[in-house]
């Protein structure tokens, strides 16, 4: 068997490569997160199980994967892997919706707090305290508080869950957009959904946890949607940078139709540095480290290196995009 991480976020991967020698695996690893399909091709065809961060496995990458039986996707979500692609090859698909799951949710919740009381503001006006010898008060008004206000939280998955209990002793609204949310969940949560136009409108902060699937969620939140919001109103995405027309948001808070933004995703990541959005006072801009934290870290190394036992053993990963090609082609798979 020979396994493949195409590209990683970790310092070093020291402890996969103890890992897969008591295993007695042939193993690779590699940092190809802008390769073109051919230079994927040249390291991973051969390889029996993959492991994928950022590297783009489109339709021609996939095709040309004739060992591959699992491929696993290093994070909650896959849309830089064509599923359907996948299926075709009769190739499982893992990925780890429980990862980063509390860090993300505590990032939004910060970006909230950050924008709310306009941190960086305040810490701005620390050093002209030394040099006038007063504190300008006024150029930080107006300021409001949490308490009482709306929380719009669109997508009620497992991070859109976490941060409406994190807000629970705020003292503070709800108002859930999630068309997909199961009527048993609704019950359990005690809560009634409506539409994302009464989100928008109503909602004082609006936060987004929503996966990436084209066209769906493509610029979910575009011109039409932010100047529906209220003037006092802020936006918080820490889900997937093409939710949010980044264009649109920072004409948005130029024109005051809405007050402030808390941004961890890009459309193009590493975002360009001459984005607007950056230089944007009344935008919170942080370098998609949501995911960041020593524990997440080695959840997930964990949590991979146990879906390469577990096929050594031949069974299919914990959580699987595609449990229908395993249960159909088990013998095949596993031959």
């Amino acid at each position: 068997m020979k396994f493949v991480i195409t590209d990683y976020i970790h310092s070093d991967l020291k402890w996969e490569e103890e890992q897969c020698r008591e295993m007695g695996i042939d193993y690779a690893f590699y940092q190809l997160k802008e390769a073109p399909p051919k230079e994927l091709l040249e390291v991973c065809a051969d390889a029996d199980v993959i492991l994928v961060n950022m590297a783009k496995f489109n339709e021609e990458v996939i095709n040309g994967l004739d060992k591959c039986k699992l491929l696993m996707r290093h994070g909650i979500g896959y849309d830089n892997v064509d599923l359907k692609a996948c299926n075709k090859k009769d190739i499982m698909l893992g990925y780890y919706p429980s990862y980063c799951v509390n860090e993300v949710a505590e990032q939004a919740v910060m970006l909230m707090m950050a924008c709310q009381r306009k941190l960086c503001q305040q810490v701005n006006i620390v050093s002209t305290v030394t040099h006038n010898g007063y504190i300008d008060y006024l150029s930080v008004a107006p300021l409001y508080r949490l308490h009482g206000k709306t929380i719009g939280i669109i997508g009620f998955g497992r991070i859109g869950r976490l941060v409406y209990r994190m807000l629970q002793g705020f003292g503070v609204n709800f108002l859930i957009d999630d068309p997909y949310l199961p009527d048993e969940m609704i019950q359990e949560y005690g809560i009634a959904t409506v539409s994302k136009e009464e989100v928008l409108k109503e909602s004082d902060i609006v936060t987004l946890h929503v996966p990436f699937n084209w066209p769906e969620t493509y610029h979910l939140i575009d011109e039409a949607d932010l100047k529906s919001m209220k003037e006092t109103a802020i936006l918080i995405n820490t889900s997937r940078g093409p939710v949010v027309n980044l264009e649109a948001l920072n004409a948005a808070l130029d024109n005051c139709e809405i007050a402030h933004a808390g941004i961890d995703v890009y459309e193009l990541e590493p975002p360009k540095p001459d984005l607007p959005l950056l230089r944007n006072k009344k935008a919170i801009c942080t370098p998609h480290m949501s995911w960041m934290s020593v524990e997440a870290s080695w959840d997930i190394r964990h949590s991979y290196m146990r879906d390469v036992r577990r096929f050594l053993n031949k069974q299919a990963p914990v959580n699987q995009v595609n449990p229908e090609i395993s249960g159909k082609l088990e013998e095949e798979i596993f031959q």
